[in-house]
């Protein structure tokens, strides 16, 4: 990605997920760096939507050829990194200057997609498992709780099932008010409907994958779900209307706007509407688990990293600063930009807690947060995934055959990748 008239002896370069809290604490941590460090290096952030940035790193090798200095990773992509050889191995600066409190300071669970044997490819840098989030305001008015007790002869509760979850979705839907009853991100990006369909899968007591790791599109389990994601995505009674197009970030912004009642979304999306300046459900919005079949609740543990590339030109600033943004009070920075910090004393912090109650709970979340595989073609299985959701949501073939040839365009695909350990 250098570009014509660039000088990479004088930028600091760093790819970033197009986020407005990682774009507003990035340039912060920096400056609380640079006045100490005096790099003599101008900062330059290069913040990218999902596709464009797995684009730009990999195919295009931007990873390998010197563009950056440092690279958001997503955790679904490390194995790909890992079998490129495309970050910088930090396990010799780990041992010589670790960051404060290194490892202890960090869940386990945000420690270990980064290692590949004794190699550590980067350091958690924004976490946040999926749950749900819902507007403590309306569960809790009195007039709603009447209303639906009327309608329903039950109380209004946060649901627990997806039955009780599309009920009350139905019940806050009012597009005269704006107010819709839940939102998807419907945008194929090779993540969130592949996340909701694993979601919905587990909770289903399905799997994604054999005994012998192989891709399990065609059960009976997985055309219950995609049953359940159809019927409710193309219920106009109880979805905003812009969950075709939306990806996480705008269905985010969407619940932040005051316009969505609760949604399945990663906990970013519930502590960003306690921080940002436009949001309109401060101190108003609440988690809980994500609903099952049974009830029993259950998560997905994916987050982001920052790592160093392979062709980083400035490979000694680039840790320092990396180190930098991994102590507590960078950690702490990040969270109140409306990012999610990944120290446990983050997590804990009283001022934190003070304006994102619900911040301590995110342990809590951890202990029933699944991984997805570490395959170095996830990205390819992923699209396939895509493209059965496009069909569940975009058509009215039945699922049977949707689900039919999905599994064999799957099985096209996964005998290039392998599950790395």
């Amino acid at each position: 990605m250098n570009r014509p008239g660039d000088d990479r002896n004088k930028t600091f370069r760093i790819a970033v997920r197009k986020f407005s809290p990682f774009e507003s604490a990035i340039p912060k941590q920096w400056q609380s760096f640079d006045a100490e460090a005096k790099t003599g290096l101008q900062l330059e952030p290069v913040a990218l939507d999902l596709e464009p940035l797995h684009r730009q790193l990999f195919s295009e090798f931007g990873l390998a050829t010197g563009s950056y200095d440092l690279a958001m990773i997503s955790t679904d992509w490390l194995a790909e990194a890992n079998a490129s050889l495309a970050l910088v191995d930090l396990s010799p600066y780990l041992a010589s200057s670790p960051p404060e409190g290194y490892p202890d300071a960090w869940s386990e669970s945000l420690l270990r997609l980064q290692r590949f044997g004794d190699r550590v490819l980067g350091l958690p840098f924004h976490d946040g498992p999926e749950c749900l989030i819902y507007r403590r305001d309306l569960f809790e008015d009195e007039a709603e709780q009447s209303r639906f007790r009327e309608h329903f002869g039950e109380p209004l509760t946060v649901p627990r099932t997806w039955d009780e979850f599309r009920r009350v979705a139905r019940f806050f839907t009012r597009p005269d008010q704006e107010l819709y009853g839940t939102v998807f991100a419907g945008y194929p990006d090779g993540h969130n409907t592949v996340y909701d369909f694993c979601l919905q899968l587990w909770s289903l007591g399905g799997e994604l994958f054999d005994a012998n790791g192989r891709m399990l599109l065609d059960t009976p389990q997985a055309c219950d779900a995609l049953e359940y994601y159809r019927s409710i995505f193309h219920d106009e009674s109880a979805i905003h209307p812009g969950s075709v197009t939306f990806d996480s970030v705008r269905s985010g912004m969407a619940f932040a706007a005051g316009e969505v009642a609760m949604m399945v979304n990663w906990f970013g999306f519930a502590a960003m509407s306690e921080t940002i300046e436009e949001s309109r459900v401060k101190g108003n919005t609440a988690i809980a688990a994500i609903p099952s079949k049974n009830g029993s609740g259950i998560s997905l543990n994916a987050y982001w990293i920052m790592g160093i590339p392979a062709g980083c030109p400035h490979r000694e600033v680039a840790w320092k600063f990396l180190a930098h943004c991994a102590s507590p009070e960078m950690d702490k920075l990040l969270t109140l930009e409306g990012g999610i910090g990944c120290r446990k004393s983050t997590w804990s912090d009283k001022q934190v807690n003070a304006v994102i109650p619900y911040y301590q709970l995110l342990e809590k979340l951890h202990e029933n947060a699944r991984d997805l595989p570490r395959m170095t073609n996830w990205s390819s299985v992923a699209a396939v995934i895509d493209r059965m959701m496009l069909d569940v949501i975009q058509t009215e073939e039945p699922i049977a055959a949707i689900t039919a040839r999905a599994q064999s365009l799957a099985r096209s695909v996964e005998d290039d990748g392998t599950a790395q350990s």
